[in-house]
Formats: structure tokens, sequence, C-alpha cells
């Protein structure tokens, strides 16, 4: 049925890897179902037979599909099918990006699709790191041309140790999660979250994961010499080099002045010229290929800030090669929100927003892995007036989901546990303008903004970009990279982290890969930089978070109540909380664990929530006072309700300070009284005194004492406990 059916097997971190191919997909360029323990993942490459018309980019697009049948759910939405990629998915898709890309062909514009879509999760086996070594494969023994194999594996820190690919209960104890993508020789992808680890720690971690995947990459390269397909030629949309060298001769001299300047508007308004004189000059000549012309130029521009940063140490800006463009921070700009910061470095500025609600305000996930809910959320919007251009906005992208996790990743080490402040934490990352480390800037900008929202957090942390040039075996690092020397370096290295560590780093490439010497180079100069930044700029705006929480934001109190008593608080249908809600103008929320969370603006209104579930959950303290509602009236007595679904009996001897007839001489079903807890009896029946709480609170003095007539103090509205 199957006769190129084929099955390649290895092993990896101790758990079989097997590649089959022939079976699945068969129209598809490459194509394989790969099985990393009991994940699987069917991983197609496919090109298009011609080239893309009138575009000057390589058209790749890789898709990491999630199907919810993988881990035995129905999707949760209306349609009960998928639907738009998730952010996890949009993640995992630029993680299998970044490696691939710099592989393939830089004048190649045939469309290329790459699909992964996961079949089967075990939780012990990423389907990312899955589908990433299974793209690969697809990749090499297909037609499609490309510099590859690559491979990739996650590597933790456990006790101590690093660990290839950890299980699901070592994920849950490893202080760093790092994924590494390599070629035979070099580094070709690292992302990495991590709890403050050092620059040599995270080094090492990189360089074991690294020697793994060369291992990999050799199975990877077995499997393309026994059944990959021989590579077809395309056709170069790269200008032709005597049209290249003819424009480099005429606008060379214009170029260096346009681009010599540190002010991105100066540098545009003096490339416009530029540009219509070029095309004056050679549009006749090449009528056939204007649309390289250019091409051409990008080319240009691109030749002279290389030669510039190689041969002369010298940036577009004017800066040296490890200084950094004047910072700026500042905090408060925002008067009704919980907390505002704002970061500038040169022409990039981001204002990052904090808002603060009730921990059940926190992100449900409906993923493949076993996360359900997620409390810090962190958005990132890059409007585009940022760059100086007018459209219009069509909702989160790629680029805004992306950076809008690395910040998150960034700053997830230093918030504090719900324990410690039982909130749920809103960032929003508003670009105001761009020129280069803008998802650094949101960085530097939460850290400000959740200080001045007096956020625990548990260490500033600083976001810092590293660029590189090669030639060769030359190459040189510069850090903090504007736009230009980000479009024409070939790294944007970003590294953010504490002064004891670093917590993420986002490595993007244009080339096929890093040495070992480029990545220590790259961590001490970041380390130095982000040091600097929370030293010299950071600190001395806010130097550490706010003690008090702004006036606008909820005030949160906690307590833990028996499991077995959540059914009393929340009362049948929902009337029991709702009406502490009402009373207290709050919100409650009450975990499967018996944690309880009151949020209300109010600082007071919480605490009587509070005490009102502390009332219902346990038996009052013998003593304490409350201020309860009558119930019913019966000849002996009568019922108070002193928190909803718990009531007490006040003996009519107990009824006043004075002696009592009748119960209804003294009160009447509804009133509001003052009462104390005298007797809590064997089987849980309440006993109280209207008596005794008013000669304790309201100091009235009672009949017996033949005192009847005295002056009495008019009544206080107080509620307290003793």
């Amino acid at each position: 049925m199957f006769p190129e059916f084929r099955k390649f097997e290895t092993t990896l971190a101790g758990r079989p890897l097997v590649v089959e191919t022939g079976k699945m997909a068969g129209l598809a360029g490459g194509s394989c179902l790969i099985r990393y323990g009991e994940t699987e993942v069917l991983c197609t490459a496919t090109m298009a037979a011609k080239p893309r018309e009138g575009v000057d980019f390589f058209p790749l697009s890789v898709d990491f599909e999630e199907k919810l049948y993988s881990v035995g759910r129905i999707p949760g939405s209306f349609q009960r099918r998928e639907g738009k990629a998730s952010e996890k998915a949009t993640l995992s898709s630029r993680v299998i990006d970044r490696p691939i890309r710099p592989l393939f062909p830089k004048d190649m514009r045939n469309d290329v699709g790459v699909v992964a879509t996961v079949m089967s999760v075990d939780q012990d086996c990423l389907p990312e790191i899955t589908a990433m070594i299974g793209v690969s494969v697809a990749i090499s023994i297909s037609e499609i041309p490309w510099d590859g194999p690559i491979s990739g594996v996650s590597v933790g820190l456990v006790d101590g140790k690093f660990v290839i690919n950890p299980t699901e209960a070592e994920r849950a104890k490893s202080e760093m999660a790092v994924t590494v993508a390599s070629t035979a020789d070099l580094v070709a992808m690292i992302e990495a979250g991590a709890n403050e680890i050092d620059n040599e720690t995270m080094f090492d971690g990189i360089m074991y994961a690294h020697k793994v995947n060369q291992e990999i990459v050799e199975f990877i390269k077995g499997i393309q010499k026994e059944i990959g397909k021989e590579k077809i030629p395309f056709e170069s949309q790269d200008p032709a080099p005597e049209m290249f060298e003819a424009i480099k001769e005429f606008a060379i001299e214009d170029v260096k002045f346009a681009l010599d300047t540190d002010d991105k508007r100066i540098r545009d308004e003096r490339l416009k010229p530029v540009y219509e004189k070029v095309h004056e000059r050679f549009d006749e000549e090449y009528a056939e290929e204007i649309g390289k012309i250019d091409e051409c130029l990008y080319k240009l521009q691109k030749f002279v800030v290389r030669r510039w940063l190689l041969d002369e140490n010298k940036r577009v800006d004017g800066r040296g090669i490890n200084d950094m463009r004047p910072l700026d921070a500042q905090v408060d700009l925002l008067s009704r929100v919980h907390g505002s910061g704002m970061f500038t470095r040169g022409q990039t500025q981001v204002l990052t927003v904090t808002t603060l609600g009730p921990v059940s305000d926190a992100q449900l996930l409906d993923g493949l892995d076993n996360e359900e809910s997620k409390r810090y959320m962190h958005h990132y919007n890059f409007p585009s007036y940022s760059v100086g251009e007018t459209k219009p906005s069509r909702g989160p992208g790629r680029r805004e989901i992306g950076h809008g996790a690395l910040a998150e990743r960034a700053l997830v080490p230093v918030i504090p546990s719900v324990e410690e402040f039982p909130y749920a934490i809103r960032l929003v990352s508003e670009v105001l303008s761009s020129n280069g480390s803008t998802s650094q800037a949101s960085i530097c900008g939460s850290t400000l903004s959740l200080m001045a929202a007096g956020v625990p957090i548990k260490a500033p942390v600083a976001g810092i970009s590293c660029g590189l040039v090669t030639e060769g075996d030359r190459f040189m690092t510069m850090v903090d990279i504007q736009g230009l020397e980000d479009f024409f370096g070939d790294m944007d290295f970003k590294v953010a982290g504490t002064k004891k560590g670093i917590t993420a780093i986002q490595m993007d490439l244009k080339i096929h890969g890093l040495t070992p010497e480029i990545i220590k180079e790259a961590f001490e100069k970041t380390y130095d930089a982000r040091c600097k930044i929370l030293d010299e700029v950071m600190l001395p705006c806010i130097a550490e978070p706010r003690a008090e929480l702004s006036k606008y934001a909820p005030k949160m109190l906690t307590t833990k109540i028996d499991p077995e008593k959540i059914g009393d608080v929340i009362g049948k249908q929902g009337k029991v909380i709702q009406k502490i809600c009402a009373e207290c103008d709050c919100k409650v929320d009450v975990s499967e664990d018996g944690s309880v969370f009151v949020s209300a603006i109010d600082i007071d209104n919480a605490r009587r929530a509070i005490t009102i579930i502390e009332t219902i959950a346990n038996d009052p303290e013998v003593g304490s006072i409350f201020r309860g509602i009558v119930t019913r009236l019966m000849s002996f007595g009568a019922f108070v309700e002193i928190a909803p679904g718990k009531e007490g009996l006040v003996h009519i001897s107990k009824l006043d300070v004075k002696r009592t007839e009748k119960v209804e001489d003294c009160v009447n079903v509804g009133d509001e009284v003052i009462v104390k807890v005298l007797e809590i009896d064997d089987q849980g029946r309440i006993n109280l005194s209207r008596r005794d709480a008013l000669i304790e609170i309201e100091g009235l003095v009672p009949e017996d004492n033949g005192e009847e007539d005295r002056p009495r103090r008019p009544r206080r509205d107080n509620n307290r406990r003793r």
C-alpha cells in the first residue's frame, strides 16, 4: 500500500525519536510524521513552482497548528472547532521560523509553506521541539533549496544539573527553560526564560544543548542522504552585479550623507531625493527591472553601514561601539491608572501601564499543555504612527504577540506569588516611537510601571540588545542597536535580566549561526549595559516598589477556609456570596483549596467581607461582637443573623440592659442590632447577648445597678471583633 514508507529511529534524552516518511501527505514537497515519546507531529514543506511577482523578500510562512484532539479535548469555542491560532501556537511558529529562515537562499522569491500539525501530545515531550526537528527533516528531504538541516532541543537546570528536554515534572522545578537550535557547526537560535541565571551557567547550558543538537543533525543528514530529493534550481531575483555597481558608483556619496545622522526623520528626508535622483538616472536604462533599482539602493545602504562598522568602528548616529543612546525614565504619567512608566532610548519610546484586578481576572487558557490560566499578562501594541506611517490597526500580529511574550517572560521571575500579592496583573506596553529595540524598552518601562503601581517585584529588570556584523572570520558586536543596525546587521541578540542574572533571551539571526565566542561577548556586553541602565536611569527614577497601591486600584485581602465550608460561603444558587458582595461593595473569589480573595476599592469594605466569610466558615470566637439582623421573634428571645446563613439566639433576658417583658417591646424583625457571642454549645448553637454588647460598646449601665435613668450615650456604628 505504501511502497515508499520508511522508518528511521534514534534516541533523544533517553526517549525514542522516530521519523516516518512515505505514508502521509505524499503530495507535499517533503513530509514526515515525527514521533517523540507519544508526541506526534505531521510536518510538511512545499514550494511554489514560480517566484512571486513584485516582492523583494523571501516569502516563507511557518504554521504550528494545534489540534485539541491531540490532548483529548473538544474546543471550547461556540463552533467547537479550532479557529485563530492561539498565542502559544504563534510563538511556537516563530521559534521554528527563526532558525530555518536564514538557511534559505536570500535571493529566492518562490513561496515556501511549512506546516507542523500537532496530532498527539505527551506532556513529557514538548510538541514545539518535536515539530522543529520534524520540519527540519521535511525540508531536508524535499526539493527545496536549503542549507540545513538544523535540530532543536530544550535545556533545563534541575537541582544544579542540565537536563535535555525535561519532563513535565522536571520543568516545574527547572531554574531555566532554554530552547536552542543548531546547525552542524553553529548555534542558530536561542530563546530563554530563566530565574536570574548568571552568564556562565547560561552559556554552559546553551553549549550543552548545542552538542546534543549536533548529534540529531547527523541523524537527519543520514535520512536526507538515503531518501532526500535533489534540490531544484531557482531563478535568482537579485539585481545583476553590474547594475548594483553602477548605482553604487553614482549614489554612494549621497547615501553616506543621508545616513550620517542620529535622527531617523532627518535620515528619511535625506534619502527621498537620493531615490528620486537614482530613478531619474537609471529608470530608462533598466526599464525592464525598475523594481530592482530600489533593491540596489537598499543593498547600498547596507553596504555603507556595514563598511562603517567593520572598517571604521563608526556607527550611523556617531556613538561608540559600546555606547547606548540617550536614556530617560519617568513614572506616573497617567492620572487614573494603577501604575504607569515610560522608558525612552533615543527615538525609541514605550509607555507601559499596569492594571491590577482580582485573581478571577486571570486569563483562561485552552491549549495543548496543562496550564489552565495565568494571572500575569503582558500585551504589546505597535501602532503605525510609531514609525511615522498610516496604516489601520488590525489587532495584534505575530510581532506584537512575540514581543509581548518576550517582555512577559522577562518579568515572570520577579513577579510576586499569588500568596504574596493576591492580584491578577495586566501590563500593556504602548510603543509611542520606534527606532529599534522596542521589546527591550517595553521591559524597562514595565519595571518602572510595576514599581509605580506598588507591585512588590523581587528585583528590577532591564533589557538591552546586542548587534553583530560579520565578514568571513571577522566579527564585531555593538550594544543597543537601532533600526538601521538591525536591518543591515546580522544579529539582534536581546537579553533581559536583573543585576543577579538573566531572565529572558531572544536571538534573531540573518546568518547561519553563532560561534561560542560571539555568544560569550554578547552576554558580557548586555550584562554591563543593563546594569548601567538600572543604576543610572531606572533606579534614580523610582528606587523600589511603592508601599501603597493607587487609590484607584482594588484593595485585596485573603483568607483560607476549610474546603468543606465553601458551599456555606457560596450558598444555594450563589445567594450567600452575592449578598456579601452587595453589602460590602466588593468582589469575592473562592478557590477549590479554600483560598478566598476579596477585592474592594474601600479597604474597610474588604475587611468587613473577610469577617463575614470567616464567620460563616468558622465558629465565631466567644466575646466577638457583631452587627446583625433580627430574623425571627420567639416568646423566649430573638434570632439574629450575624453573617449570611449563620444566626444565634438572644435570650429575652439578654435583649436589653433593663428588664424586658415581651420580645416585641425591644426588637422587631429586620432591626439591625449589635450582639456579643456568649457561648457556642456542643451542638454548635450560638448564644448571643445584646445586653452585653450595649454595655461594652455603648457604655450603658444595667438596670440592676440602680442607674436606669442615667443618660445614655448615642449608639455608634461600629462592627469590630475583639
